[in-house]
């Protein structure tokens, strides 16, 4: 074992998650011993307790307790199959020397935890594509959540791309079917979110709850969290193709936002159980009939200025296979919806 360590961030390392940075300096590190090395407070930054996915700034020192010995033998690497690789390189949408975007599918997470053995981060060495380094996380989506998931193919450019974000410099337009018909069409959900604790040993189960505004100050964890909406078509009263937008960015925002004004989206099992009140017909979160049970939510498009080139980038993902069976079946159809609809909300409904 070795003794404790006190680390300084450096300018390089300066935006990485403190897990990716772990294990870049101690590779006989793995995720599991550094999520327990966070909830047992043997890591700090700066004197405080830190999670595996915080960010790490310039100037920072970590403290690191001792770890075991780095000559141990090390697990063995299990190469990525090519079946799996063929799988995510299909799903690139956009591809350069700086930056790497995919259009995720619906069910592959993005990152490893409990139980979770396929994930995008575990295929990065597929996306290399000529690179000594994997491509980078930059933003996360839900497991069940498809569409655009940005990744930096260097430091550098992971490193801007993460602080775009944290600065909201980027615009994510997402798509779902709700239940129900929001009214008005088009508005702002402002409600903040606290998280609940799951019933699992390891906190399985936990989910975000929703706190009206006024409350939010004094509500311990709460956070203020915002969602532009927008109705771009209806079948009856019984459910509508919304537009979204998260100005914030909390999890499980758009899911728990929709649902507390009474539309949860459908496919939705947290958040959408079927005694959710719907201010439409009341269809909770399933459409029934041969609608897929799915998660309809689908991160349709982001807006971001390049890394290095500075160019204003637009990427667009196509609708996954359950979400564009629905579509075909409710007769909607996205030829007309502008890439914008915020933007050009005239004549949409």
């Amino acid at each position: 074992m070795s003794a404790v360590q006190t680390l300084e961030i450096g300018t390089d390392d300066a935006g990485q998650r403190l897990d990716r940075y772990l294990r870049r300096i101690f590779p006989q590190l793995g995720q599991g011993m550094i999520e327990k090395m966070c909830r047992k407070g043997e890591l700090r930054l700066d004197g405080g307790r830190v999670k595996a996915s915080t960010r790490v700034e310039e100037g920072q020192m970590l403290r690191v307790p001792p770890l075991p010995d780095p000559n141990r033998p090390k697990p063995v690497h299990t190469k990525v199959s090519d079946k799996d690789a063929q799988m995510i390189r299909s799903c690139v949408i956009y591809r350069d020397d700086q930056v790497i975007a995919l259009n995720k599918p619906p069910g592959l997470p993005v990152q490893g935890g409990s139980k979770l053995t396929k994930h995008v981060d575990g295929l990065g060495e597929a996306l290399r594509f000529g690179l000594e380094e994997n491509p980078r996380l930059v933003h996360r989506l839900d497991k069940d959540t498809s569409g655009v998931l940005l990744l930096g193919r260097t430091r550098a450019a992971t490193a801007a791309l993460t602080e775009a974000f944290r600065h909201r410099e980027t615009r994510k337009i997402y798509w779902a079917v709700v239940g129900g018909v929001p009214i008005p069409k088009r508005g702002v959900i402002k409600y903040g979110l606290v998280k609940a604790p799951g019933h699992g040993k390891g906190g399985e189960g936990e989910k975000m709850h929703a706190v009206h505004p006024a409350d939010v100050d004094s509500t311990y964890g709460a956070k203020r969290a915002t969602t532009d909406y927008i109705v771009i078509d209806a079948l009856g009263r019984r459910a509508a193709w919304v537009a979204m937008v998260p100005v914030t960015g909390r999890t499980h925002q758009l899911r728990a936002h929709m649902a507390e004004i009474g539309h949860p989206i459908i496919g939705d099992g947290k958040y959408g159980g079927s005694g959710m009140e719907n201010l439409g017909d009341g269809w909770g979160a399933q459409l029934g009939g041969e609608m897929s049970k799915k998660l309809h939510l689908h991160a349709r498009s982001l807006t971001f200025e390049h890394p290095v080139s500075k160019a204003v980038l637009h990427l667009t993902a196509p609708l996954p296979e359950h979400m564009q069976r629905t579509w075909a079946d409710l007769g909607w159809t996205g030829f007309d919806v502008p890439e914008d609809p915020f933007e050009e909300d005239e004549g949409l409904f």
